[in-house]
């Protein structure tokens, strides 16, 4: 019998990345749902072939919601943006015995989500949250570094997305929604609260990019790496390209009223005027995404800190297969794990390098 999975919010453009991820390196027959008419449906399987087939769904409509995850194998849920999602889809896996993952991306969704532990571990049901690239696989690349050590102190995330890097709306939907307020990082043993795109940071990553800069912001992993790794601090910051991105966004996060973000209608209008503005510089910037993780620490009784950095031409296809080899070895059983969890809790390095490998993704590795 062949195994279906259900990609909700599989339109668009992370969506439909899983989507053709699964198509790649499963034999699974996907269900891709989406809010608007069958139209688009049937494009998305003339794209993918006769294993993708399209359900008109609506997330507010529970009954159909549930009919379509008891049909289901795993359930992979990418309809953001998750600041304004529940857990709702998350409940009735576990109520219905069925293995989950999303690309969540927020830290309120994520707190959620985990505290759903218990139901899904008594459930035998594996529950990933926040896979993708980032949060994602750059966890497994943190993972990667903390495993080389043989004491941990501190963990560093820069991440950096070319233009719309291939995302769509959405993901100006949360660039903006991440700048509401002020953020709790874990620094030196402790809470500390950080206000969102401040203390600029250069960095320099291999080409196309070359020196770039990157701003403090909240994602999951600020929390999460936390809990995995006996760490000290965990720095967490993003940026983009061209870098006069970065200075709007600055704009929007220090000058403009908090009221046009907390506003839904401010923040549909920040987010279509920079996605009409990516659309333009796209030609010339890319779509692509870099992460770079520093995990220090000791080896051997010498500070050591080991570096590791991806470069790929698309944040969207990176953010499929980060996801998709997830629900793809769950789907073969390598993965199982009950109970809900980050990737870097749940994945192992050996699967996770071999996934990467598999989708001819190269981490660059060294110690500094």
């Amino acid at each position: 019998m062949t195994e279906q999975v259900l990609v909700i919010g599989g339109q668009g453009r992370i969506g439909s990345s899983v989507a053709a991820d699964l198509v790649n390196h499963t034999q699974a027959d996907i269900i891709v749902t989406g809010r608007s008419d069958t139209f688009k449906g049937e494009s998305i399987s003339r794209q993918f072939g006769s294993r993708v087939r399209f359900l008109q769904l609506e997330l507010a409509d529970q009954g159909k919601l549930k009919r379509a995850i008891a049909q289901s194998k795993i359930v992979v849920h990418c309809a953001g943006p998750f600041h304004y999602r529940d857990t709702s889809v998350l409940k009735f896996c576990i109520e219905q015995g069925v293995n989950y993952v999303d690309v969540s991306d927020t830290r309120g969704f994520t707190e959620k989500a985990l505290s759903y532990h218990a139901e899904a571990e008594a459930a035998g049901v594996t529950a990933v949250v926040n896979s993708g690239v980032f949060p994602g696989i750059s966890n497994s690349m943190v993972r990667q570094g903390v495993e080389q050590l043989d004491q941990l102190e501190e963990i560093r995330l820069y991440y950096v997305v070319s233009g719309s890097g291939g995302a769509g709306v959405t993901v100006m939907r949360t660039t903006f929604l991440g700048l509401l307020k002020p953020f709790e990082a874990w620094i030196d043993g402790q809470w500390r609260q950080v206000k969102p795109y401040t203390q600029r940071q250069k960095i320099h990553l291999p080409a196309p990019y070359g020196t770039v800069h990157t701003y403090w912001y909240e994602m999951p992993e600020t929390f999460t790496l936390v809990n995995s790794f006996p760490v000290k601090t965990v720095v967490t910051k993003f940026g983009s390209v061209p870098d006069f991105y970065n200075h709007l966004t600055w704009i929007a996060a220090n000058v403009f009223p908090k009221s046009w973000l907390q506003n839904p209608n401010g923040v549909e209008f920040l987010s279509h005027i920079s996605y009409r503005m990516t659309s333009v510089t796209d030609y010339f910037s890319g779509k692509g995404v870099g992460v770079q993780s520093e995990v220090i620490g000791q080896n051997a009784g010498q500070s050591r800190c080991y570096r590791s950095v991806l470069v790929h031409p698309s944040a969207a296809i990176a953010t499929g297969c980060g996801t998709g080899c997830i629900a793809q070895f769950l789907l073969s059983g390598q993965l199982q794990k009950p109970g809900v969890w980050a990737v870097e809790q749940v994945l192992p390095t050996n699967l996770f390098e071999q996934a990467m490998q598999s989708r001819n993704i190269t981490i660059q590795q060294e110690w500094m």
